[in-house]
């Protein structure tokens, strides 16, 4: 019996879509998110996998590796998505428009990595947290300077960038309580109904 329950742990399952180190990493956001990175043992995260402990170091070599990649794939994901936005012609409304709608999709998609990366950063080390810190200022600084470009082109209601950035933020990490909820509209009505407040906000008033 011991035996065949062995072999059962032995293998990671995966799909013809995700390799055995993407159940991994999609495992440990799940359960960084649950239980915060440094409650989060390798035995609990080979438990969720499926795996015995030792198992998981033929795919990685440790938990702050995990984090690691949690943190950067997620920030790298929004600093493509702000260059390409950057590069657009259109009105500076609709910059941020397409930059919140990114946000909450992958707030609503992605929530345990997004989550990780926006609450458990903390715990990476040096040189990467230093990267990290410095990744972040970089992308509110981006962003708030497409507002700024709004408000000289009249486009966008002149009020305080870098607060307009931080109300913008932090209101899509209030997804959180979306996903807690158990009567809630559709992802669909939420992201639209963010858009109109959160835009709509930043329109000059007529």
């Amino acid at each position: 019996m011991l035996v065949c329950y062995l072999c059962c742990m032995a293998r990671i399952k995966t799909d013809s879509h995700t390799s055995r180190r993407e159940v991994i990493i999609a495992k440990a956001a799940l359960l960084f998110r649950e239980k915060g990175f440094k409650a989060a043992s390798m035995r609990d995260l080979a438990e969720s996998v499926g795996v015995e402990a030792a198992s998981l170091y033929n795919h990685i070599k440790s938990k702050t590796e995990l984090l690691h990649e949690l943190c950067f794939g997620v920030a790298n994901r929004f600093m493509q998505k702000i260059e390409e936005v950057e590069q657009e012609k259109i009105p500076a409304a609709e910059k941020i428009e397409k930059i919140l709608r990114f946000h909450i999709h992958e707030m609503i998609h992605h929530y345990e990595e997004v989550y990780v990366s926006d609450r458990e950063w903390k715990h990476l080390l040096d040189p990467y947290l230093s990267n990290f810190q410095n990744q972040r200022r970089i992308y509110r600084k981006r962003l708030a300077a497409i507002i700024e470009a709004g408000i000289r082109a009249g486009e966008i209601e002149p009020i305080d960038a870098p607060t307009a950035v931080l109300i913008l933020l932090h209101a899509v990490s209030g997804i959180e309580s979306w996903h807690r909820s158990r009567h809630k509209i559709s992802a669909e009505e939420l992201e639209n109904n963010m858009i109109t407040i959160l835009v709509g906000g930043l329109r000059p008033r007529k």
